[in-house]
């Protein structure tokens, strides 16, 4: 530890013994007072991906950390464990195997065509302005470095390329306009182990302390700068990897450092609060939603930053998905699991309208999302058959797909190949209550309203616009816009072999049998969130850094308060939790130094 290290912790003591102030000790605000003692250099809040990442490049510095986080060991790697791992990288190996041409002037175009900034991207009170800078930076990291760092870390990627969010408007909408989507070997925990060694190795080293159970309720600050926290000791908890864990408090701490590091994650199990963000431009907020992330992803710490003087931007973007299934075997309350579409299945609203376009799957989340908020109705039907299903069904998860999360490349893409229903979906199949099955028709419509209760799908009408679909696919040119999408995907070698069935009637006979699924609307991500410079230092309202508090990963917004804007290009997340946590961890190590 270097002399300027210690100098500076026992100023800080020094001035804590000095001016300390009594603190009220109410939840969730930030409490005026210098730090009587320093405990840590650097204190890290939440450990997911972002918080290992920043840790371990604290601890790479040589920095003391404590890392803190209010669920037991079991949960470490927070959201990232239970991801599909998929990382966006721009002209990577793998893209051009596939004969995918990529560039970095044409991912900005897409990122930015996507994102659609517009709240001051020219003004540095812009709540956008360092949502741009993070795009633009990222954007880089994507195209140089990102993959070779990981590389070098151990990580590897199935080498066919996912196409996710394709747009399906003009060049300059949103959307990737080549395949970008590269799913790690290991999925989500396949990311978060090397950090996670990294992590306990500095642990065994003592550069780093776990304090699980730890729930932090308040930033301390002294003369405008953080320099610690204070919280609540939760009682010990058995509770498994993603399960409900026990509120119960038992004790109180207050811990100081000259750093504070927030990586505490984002409001998806926070219902009230998702809805509370709801813009209107999605229409209303809807009353019903499926919970994609586990019941400790409730935002707490955005309002507690908040009150300690950040500057909380761009609350009202989210990215929540529109084909989330109610989990058969839940594991958090109200587990949802999502489908990545591929192009085939048709979507209906609720009363069995066909959507237009955006809402065809896998082109644009966030415009489906609007189309189901102003149908009426909190859910929507795919309607498809066992050979899309067989073909073109991945679902969301790692524990949903066990071959790649054991990284066996072969028995997964032997699955995706020889066109078998993947054991996960079959499971659905067999025990999801939002599947109807069935070989014809009208007993797939009576068991779409039978399921709702509501009489909402009329038969005739629904095999009507099933009819006109079917009949545009006898010639090689279509009227139909989701044809075309389907033609334009098995042009792609990558989705013709694994992920998209070839082109045949929803009807058809041999193709069954028929398949109606009710897509409820998933909770996700936090687009918006803890505004921060391009070093990861938290901004108040003034644009000006808070001294001694820093964010990272998705209470960031995955960096400046919201990189991906309105939309995201997916692939993203846990890199913008790799990418903001390096930053972070490196800005805050560089300024204790």
């Amino acid at each position: 530890m270097s002399d300027r290290n210690i100098s500076r912790r026992n100023l800080l003591a020094a001035s804590g013994a000095i001016g300390a102030i009594a603190a009220s000790g109410t939840l969730g605000q930030a409490v005026a007072g210098a730090a009587p003692r320093v405990d840590a250099d650097v204190i890290v809040i939440g450990h997911g991906l972002a918080g290992l990442v920043a840790t371990s490049e604290l601890a790479a510095a040589g920095r003391k950390v404590l890392l803190l986080d209010q669920e037991p060991e079991a949960s470490l790697g927070g959201q990232a464990f239970w991801s599909l791992g998929g990382l966006f990288f721009v002209n990577s190996p793998e893209q051009r195997t596939a004969g995918i041409k990529d560039s970095l002037e044409l991912a900005r175009a897409d990122w930015f065509n996507t994102a659609g900034f517009d709240r001051g991207v020219n003004d540095p009170l812009g709540e956008d302005f360092w949502a741009a800078k993070w795009a633009e930076a990222y954007l880089n990291f994507a195209a140089g470095e990102k993959r070779d760092w990981l590389y070098g870390l151990g990580v590897r990627w199935v080498p066919i390329v996912g196409w996710a969010e394709r747009g399906g408007q003009l060049a300059d909408g949103p959307g990737n306009s080549v395949p970008r989507f590269h799913m790690t070997l290991g999925t989500g925990p396949g990311v978060m182990e090397p950090f996670e060694k990294k992590v306990r190795d500095a642990v065994r080293d003592n550069k780093v302390t776990f304090k699980f159970r730890h729930q932090v309720d308040a930033l301390i600050t002294s003369n405008g700068a953080v320099t610690g926290v204070r919280g609540s000791v939760l009682e010990a908890s058995s509770a498994a990897r993603g399960t409900p864990s026990s509120r119960k408090k038992v004790g109180d701490f207050e811990l100081y450092a000259p750093m504070v590091v927030v990586t505490s994650g984002g409001i998806g199990a926070n219902k009230d609060l998702v809805r509370r963000n709801w813009p209107a431009r999605l229409g209303p907020a809807p009353q019903r939603l499926v919970t994609g992330v586990p019941a400790h992803v409730d935002g707490r710490m955005l309002a507690i930053s908040e009150l300690a003087g950040a500057r909380l931007v761009n609350r009202d973007r989210m990215w929540h998905y529109t084909e989330g299934m109610i989990n058969h075997t839940p594991i958090w309350p109200d587990h949802g699991i999502r489908v990545l579409a591929a192009p085939s299945s048709l979507w209906f609203d609720a009363r069995g309208r066909r959507f237009a376009n955006p809402g065809i799957p896998s082109l644009d989340t966030l415009g489906t999302l609007e189309l189901i908020g102003r149908s009426g109705h909190d859910y929507s039907w795919f309607i498809l058959n066992k050979k899309i299903i067989d073909k073109e069904f991945v679902l969301s998860g790692s524990e949903q797909n066990p071959e790649i999360t054991a990284k066996n490349l072969v028995a997964y893409l032997a699955m995706r190949l020889l066109n078998s229903t993947p054991p996960p979906v079959k499971a659905f199949m067999d025990k999801g209550v939002d599947f109807v099955i069935k070989n014809n028709l009208p007993d797939l419509v009576a068991g779409m309203n039978a399921l709702t209760g509501q009489n909402l799908i009329n038969l005739d009408e629904l095999r009507r616009q099933i009819v006109a679909r079917d009949q545009q696919v006898d010639n090689p040119f279509t009227k139909d816009l989701q044809v075309m999408g389907i033609r334009n995907s098995l042009a792609y070698s990558g989705d013709s072999l694994a992920r998209t069935a070839s082109l045949h009637k929803i009807l058809d006979s041999g193709s069954g049998p028929l398949i109606a699924i009710r897509m409820n609307i998933l909770t996700r991500k936090t687009l918006g969130g803890l505004q921060t410079d391009l070093t990861g230092r938290v901004l108040g309202s003034n644009g000006q850094p808070i001294r001694g508090l820093y964010a990272a990963g998705e209470v960031a917004g995955f960096g400046g308060g919201g990189v991906h804007g309105y939309r995201a290009l997916e692939g993203t997340f846990l890199g913008g939790c790799l990418f903001s946590g390096r930053a972070a961890g490196r800005g805050a190590a560089a300024e204790s130094a």
